[in-house]
């Protein structure tokens, strides 16, 4: 959990921008979104599935891009 103690002489601005830096890098929000509402172990698996599918239909077209020639070639 992020915590940040205001040092001396620190605004208050600044150390709640520190503070809202350590909670994303944590990931605090992301988590809080992802558990607002249940989401069924199927709905998990099938959402899991969908994103490994995109990766590697994505990793796909790098390689066939590289292989055509890279950068500039059409």
């Amino acid at each position: 959990m992020p915590g940040v103690r205001v040092r001396e002489g620190e605004s208050y601005e600044t150390a709640l921008k520190r503070f809202k830096k350590q909670c994303e890098k944590a990931g605090v929000l992301s988590e809080v979104r992802k558990r607002e509402h249940y989401e069924k172990p199927s709905v998990k698996r099938k959402k899991k599935a969908a994103a490994a599918r995109k990766r590697m239909m994505k990793k796909i077209r790098k390689q066939e891009k590289a292989e055509k020639g890279g950068f500039g070639a059409r």
